[in-house]
């Protein structure tokens, strides 16, 4: 429920304003030469999900928006087969420029951006954290003290932590990043399976 006197769109807004001037950054640069966008993150401000990606590719920084490109294409098939609608969650990533050609991510990038993704989650307090990816995965799940549960993301993608945030319980789900099923078409039955997880988590109360 809308809080009147909560004011969640103003401080998003003030991380969007640091990362666009945010010249600390070794992205900072590249962003300005290729003449793209910073990749902050859209959706619902109080969505009870939110997904997080690794970094943008080449259509999220010609527009700014978070999974514009083919991947975004399969997270939203995803997100139909379980009757959730783009709108209704909250989707970001953890570095928020575009490394060149679309190379992971390194440590020291991650370093720089995962405070402001740090922030949103404290703005947005979802229940359920959905992490695309290994970079995401191990990010957030350092974050939230289950360093010892991290394995491959082949071992445990669709298993369900439960984890303390500052505003409660939360259940972190890591998956296969969308963009694997571009590569790989098989494993799109076993994202769909996934997918079946954050259905079941949203239905049950975080214990």
């Amino acid at each position: 429920m809308n809080d009147p006197q909560d004011n969640r769109t103003e401080l998003l807004r003030a991380i969007r304003d640091e990362v666009v001037a945010f010249k600390e950054s070794p992205l900072y640069k590249e962003r300005i030469r290729n003449r793209a966008y910073p990749v902050i993150g859209e959706g619902n401000h109080y969505a009870e999900i939110m997904f997080i990606g690794e970094a943008p590719g080449r259509v999220e920084a010609q527009t700014g928006r978070p999974f514009a490109g083919p991947a975004g294409k399969i997270l939203d098939e995803l997100l139909a087969s379980i009757g959730i609608a783009r709108k209704d969650v909250y989707i970001t990533n953890v570095v928020k420029d575009r490394p060149p050609q679309n190379r992971d991510p390194l440590p020291e990038e991650i370093g720089h951006y995962g405070p402001f993704l740090d922030r949103q989650i404290e703005i947005i307090k979802p229940n359920v954290i959905v992490l695309l990816g290994r970079h995401s995965m191990r990010y957030v799940m350092e974050k939230f003290d289950l360093s010892r549960q991290i394995e491959p993301i082949s071992k445990i993608h669709g298993h369900v932590f439960e984890a303390s945030a500052p505003y409660g319980k939360v259940k972190i789900i890591p998956l296969y990043h969308p963009a694997v099923a571009l590569y790989n078409p098989d494993l799109k039955d076993v994202m769909m399976k996934d997918f079946q997880k954050i259905k079941e988590a949203i239905e049950i109360p975080a214990s």
